[in-house]
């Protein structure tokens, strides 16, 4: 099994273990076991997924860095929210604003900004199925 400990801005999100860690970094999918390598790398805005009790549990992370070794991940996140938190409305209504911003013709708006809002919110929407 793998320890899981997830980390926030805010402080310790949650502690796990399963036997795969399903995370997407800059390269593509990993799904990482236990007995391997140490690995450090850069995590995207994407899925993560974990086995929780024999059940498949899905996340929705805005992006981090992943920490392994000896059977211990530590995973540092911007954001991170369970399928089961994730409101749809909200996740919506966060897709429709960043939008919004994108096709405004408003020469203060921080586009960068925007596009990470839109792609956190199409990432939150894509965990919930819509």
């Amino acid at each position: 099994m793998i320890l899981c400990k997830i980390v926030t801005p805010f402080g310790k999100y949650k502690e796990l273990e399963t036997p795969i860690l399903n995370v997407r970094n800059s390269v593509g999918e990993m799904g990482i076991l236990p007995n391997r390598v140490p690995i450090v790398t850069m995590l995207e805005i994407s899925k993560m997924t974990t086995v929780e009790n024999g059940e498949r549990e899905e996340y929705a992370i805005g992006g981090g860095l992943l920490y392994f070794k000896e059977n211990e991940a530590m995973i540092l996140v911007d954001s991170i929210e369970n399928k089961k938190e994730i409101e749809k409305e909200r996740a919506l209504a966060a897709k429709a604003r960043a939008e919004s911003l994108l096709n405004s013709k408003d020469e203060s708006v921080d586009i960068k900004r925007a596009e990470l809002s839109l792609k956190r919110a199409m990432n939150r929407l894509k965990v919930v199925g819509e």
